[in-house]
């Protein structure tokens, strides 16, 4: 590996530098792989160096996450000039495409629940909400009045949604199940639970 040349940047550029590089590197290794000599090292600064924009390897890896979940969900956004349903259904492909593209990535945002550290367990918890909130939005076009039972089962099927796509990636996809079959199985999930929770 050569070592990229020192330019000088901005504070905010260098940061934002460090960041862009960090989701190269979770492209092919767990979050908590990351490695700050590596990083350092194809960004041209020392170690050090890099410890002025992130005070602990800690704070660069929520900073890693935080940038993966925040393009994750923007580009798995629902379109809001579609009818409900197929909104629904091409969210789905959104994420089932994001997550076979991006397998790596995906795997550590998802696990990265089970983190210990409290800070990375809350941005999970909040990316886990914003795309339950998602579908909540939409709950009263499909006749589901969003109570607290709805809410309680429209997160639990997000959790289960991401469990069974890592699942489906890592069998083969296609061996187990087409894309189509594996977006029905998640929109009859759901619909199910809900139904269930909104008596």
């Amino acid at each position: 590996m050569t070592t990229a040349k020192r330019v000088r940047l901005a504070p905010e550029e260098r940061r934002a530098q460090l960041i862009a590089l960090g989701l190269q590197m979770l492209a092919t290794r767990p979050l908590e792989e990351l490695s700050v000599e590596e990083l350092a090292d194809q960004a041209g600064i020392s170690r050090g160096l890099l410890f002025h924009y992130f005070n602990s390897k800690q704070e660069f890896h929520l900073a890693v996450a935080t940038e993966a979940a925040r393009h994750m969900l923007e580009v798995t956004a629902p379109d809001p000039d579609l009818p409900a349903e197929q909104r629904l259904v091409t969210s789905l492909g959104k994420m089932i495409d994001y997550v076979t593209e991006n397998s790596d990535t995906y795997i550590s945002l998802v696990r990265g629940a089970a983190s210990g550290d409290d800070e990375l367990r809350a941005l999970f918890d909040a990316t886990r909400s914003a795309n339950a909130n998602r579908i909540l939005q939409s709950a009263p076009e499909f006749g589901v009045t969003p109570t607290p039972e709805v809410e309680l089962a429209v997160h639990g099927w997000v959790a289960f949604a991401e469990e069974v796509i890592v699942r489906w990636l890592r069998a083969g996809q296609p061996g187990v199940t087409s894309r189509e079959q594996l977006m029905q199985l998640l929109a009859n999930a759901l619909f199910a639970l809900a139904g269930a929770a909104n008596v």
